[in-house]
C-alpha cells in the first residue's frame, strides 16, 4: 500500500468535519436510503396475505364468503392451532382434502401484491422467495464488481450511473408482467438499486471525513438504511395498487439524479489517477467552503507531484490477496471466525426484516418499528464503542440477539411478547452488524485488509440470498427460521470471544504484524477487551481510508 504524505497533508487542511463535508455527506447517505427502500422493497410487493382454498357454489368473482361461515368451516380443514388450512380443502362431501386450485386473499392489509397476481403460495411459495433471492444476488454481484469499477472510472460516476439505472429499473420493474423477466429484471435491479450507489456513496464520505468522524458517519449510513426501510412500510400502508407502489418507490432515486451536478469526485481517488489538478481544485473549493482561513497554494502542492516518488511515498513491493489471510494459523483462524459473524450478522438482519409481514399485527407497522429500533442500537455504538471494545459489544449483542430470536418461537405465536421478544432480537443484531464492520479493519493487516472486507461482504450476500429460502422451512414449522437464525449469532457470538480487542491498538501492517498481533488476547485472558492508557494508540489515518473501500451493506 501507497502512502502519499502530500495527500495527506492537502486533505489535513479541511480538517475532520465541516460545512463542506457536511454537504457532501448529505449527499452521500442519500444512496443509504433508497439502498435500504429497494432492499426490502419485495416485502410489501410481493406480500403473502393470509389465504385459503376458493370454494365453489359457496365463493364467487364477486364475493367471498366470510372465513368462519359454516359453508367455509365445513370445506377446508383445521390446522393444529385452529387456523384454516391454507393449502388444501375438503371434496365435496367426503373428507378427503385435495390442493386448491384456486386461492382466496385475506385483503385487510394487502388488495393487490405478485404473491396474488401469480398465485405464490402453497406449492409455488418457493416462487416469492427466489424472487428475493435473485435481488440480493444482484446486490452480490454489484459489490464484487461496482466496488473494483469505482477504483478505475472514478466513484462519481459508478454512483451517478447507478442512481440513473435504478431509477429506470425501479419504476420499470413495477410493469413487467411475466414471471421470469420479472426475475431478470430484479436482478439488475439489485446490481444497481442496493450496491452501486451506497458502496460508492460510502466510499466517497470515508475518504473525505477525517479519523474521528468516520465511525458516526459510517454508523449514519445504517441508520440511513434503516430509514429507508421505514419508507417501504409508510408507503405501503397508503397505496394499496402494488404497481403504483412499485413506481413510487422507483421514483424515490429521483433524489440522486442532482448528483451529476452537485456532487464532487473523491480528491483522494483524482490524486491517484494523477489527476492531481483537479483534486487540489476541489479541495480549495471546499476550504473556502469551509472558511479556512490559510489559503491552498496549488503550485506548492504540484510541485510535489514532479519531484521523485521515493522521497513522498512509501511503498510496499508485494500484492497480497485472500489467499495469504489463510497461509498463517493465526491469520486463518481470525479470518474464519470474521467470516462467520459477518454471515450470522446478515443473517440474522435480513431474516427479521423480511420475516416481519409473519408477526402478529398491522405488517406495515411491524415493519416500521423493526427499523425504528436499529437507530437506538447505532446511537449506543457510538457511544459504547471506544468505551467497552469492540469485542465485548459485538459478542454480547449478537448472543442477545440470537437468544431473542430463538425464545420468540416458544412464545404464543403473533403474541405482544413473541413480537416485541423479536424487536429485541432485531435491535441487537442491528447493533453488532454496525460495530463489524469497524472490527475487521482494525483486526487485520494493511497489505490484506481490503481483502479480508471484500470476503466479509461476499459471505454477508451469499447469507442475504440464502435467508429468503431458509424462511420457507416455516411451512414445515414455523420455528426453524427463527432457531437457525438465533442459533448462528449465538455461535458466532461466543467465537468472537477469542477474538483479540483492538480498541486503541495499533493496526497491524505487515502480514508478519497480522499474525502476532492479538496472540494471547481473548476475553478469558483480558477484561472485556480494556487495556491499559499506555497501550492506546491512534490508527493510521490512510490506512483506514484505502482499506474499506469494498466496505457495503
Amino acid at each position: 500500500m501507497a502512502v502519499d504524505h502530500a495527500l495527506e497533508e492537502l486533505m489535513s487542511t479541511l480538517g475532520d468535519f465541516g460545512r463542506y463535508q457536511g454537504f457532501q455527506f448529505f449527499l452521500h447517505i442519500l444512496s443509504a436510503v433508497t439502498a435500504g427502500l429497494h432492499m426490502l422493497s419485495l416485502v410489501t410487493i410481493a406480500a403473502v396475505p393470509e389465504h385459503r382454498c376458493f370454494i365453489d357454489n359457496v365463493d364467487t368473482n364477486e364475493t367471498i364468503a366470510s372465513w368462519n361461515s359454516t359453508d367455509i368451516l365445513s370445506r377446508i380443514p383445521l390446522k393444529a392451532n385452529g387456523e384454516l388450512d391454507s393449502c388444501h380443502m375438503y371434496t365435496e362431501g367426503t373428507n378427503e382434502t385435495i390442493k386448491c386450485s384456486r386461492f382466496v386473499y385475506d385483503t385487510t392489509y394487502y388488495q393487490d401484491t405478485r404473491t396474488m397476481q401469480w398465485n405464490m403460495v402453497c406449492d409455488n411459495l418457493y416462487l416469492g422467495a427466489l424472487a428475493q433471492t435473485i435481488y440480493m444476488l444482484g446486490v452480490f454481484t454489484g459489490a464484487v464488481t461496482l466496488g473494483s469499477l469505482a477504483d478505475k472510472i472514478g466513484r462519481k460516476k459508478v454512483f451517478c450511473w447507478s442512481a440513473t439505472l435504478q431509477l429506470f429499473l425501479g419504476v420499470g420493474v413495477a410493469f413487467v408482467p411475466e414471471y421470469y423477466s420479472f426475475l431478470v429484471v430484479r436482478y439488475l435491479y439489485g446490481i444497481f438499486g442496493s450496491a452501486g450507489s451506497y458502496i460508492a456513496g460510502f466510499v466517497l464520505t470515508i475518504e473525505i471525513v477525517g479519523p474521528s468522524k468516520r465511525t458516526p458517519c459510517g454508523v449514519a449510513f445504517q441508520a440511513a438504511f434503516a430509514f429507508g426501510i421505514m419508507l417501504v412500510a409508510g408507503w405501503a400502508a397508503l397505496i394499496k395498487d402494488r404497481q403504483l407502489l412499485q413506481v413510487v418507490y422507483g421514483l424515490h432515486a429521483l433524489i440522486l439524479i442532482a448528483h451529476w451536478w452537485i456532487m464532487d469526485e473523491s480528491p483522494r481517488w483524482l490524486w491517484t489517477q494523477g489527476r492531481h489538478s483537479e483534486a487540489i481544485d476541489i479541495v480549495a473549493k471546499a476550504s473556502r467552503i469551509n472558511k479556512n482561513r490559510i489559503g491552498i497554494d496549488k503550485q506548492y502542492y504540484l510541485s510535489y507531484t514532479k519531484a521523485p516518488r521515493n522521497g513522498n511515498v512509501v511503498e510496499t513491493q508485494k500484492s497480497f490477496g485472500i489467499s495469504d489471510l489463510f497461509k498463517t494459523p493465526n491469520l486463518r483462524v481470525k479470518t474464519l471466525n470474521v467470516c462467520l459473524c459477518w454471515f450470522a450478522n446478515s443473517i440474522g438482519y435480513y431474516g427479521l426484516s423480511l420475516s416481519s409481514g409473519k408477526l402478529g399485527g398491522n405488517p406495515f407497522f411491524n415493519l416500521f418499528i423493526m427499523s425504528l429500533v436499529e437507530i437506538p442500537s447505532y446511537l449506543a455504538v457510538i457511544l459504547l464503542l471506544d468505551r467497552l471494545g469492540r469485542r465485548s459489544i459485538t459478542s454480547s449483542f449478537m448472543v442477545v440477539g440470537g437468544t431473542a430470536c430463538i425464545l420468540a418461537v416458544f412464545m404464543a405465536q403473533k403474541s405482544t411478547e413473541s413480537t416485541t421478544t423479536v424487536f429485541i432480537g432485531k435491535l441487537f443484531i442491528a447493533g453488532s452488524f454496525a460495530v463489524i464492520y469497524n472490527y475487521s479493519t482494525e483486526l487485520f493487516p494493511t497489505v490484506v485488509r481490503s481483502s479480508l472486507m471484500g470476503l466479509g461482504s461476499m459471505m454477508a450476500r451469499l447469507s442475504g440470498a440464502l435467508t429468503p429460502l431458509i424462511i420457507l422451512f416455516d411451512s414445515l414449522n414455523p420455528k426453524i427460521p427463527a432457531i437457525i437464525f438465533g442459533a448462528v449469532s449465538v455461535v458466532s457470538g461466543l467465537w468472537v470471544l477469542l477474538l483479540p480487542e483492538t480498541n486503541g491498538q495499533k493496526m497491524p501492517e505487515s502480514l508478519e504484524d497480522g499474525e502476532n498481533f492479538g496472540k494471547g488476547d481473548t476475553c478469558f485472558t483480558t477484561c472485556l477487551g480494556r487495556k491499559p492508557a499506555d497501550e492506546y494508540a491512534v490508527p493510521p489515518d490512510q490506512d483506514m481510508v484505502q482499506e474499506m473501500r469494498d466496505i457495503n451493506r
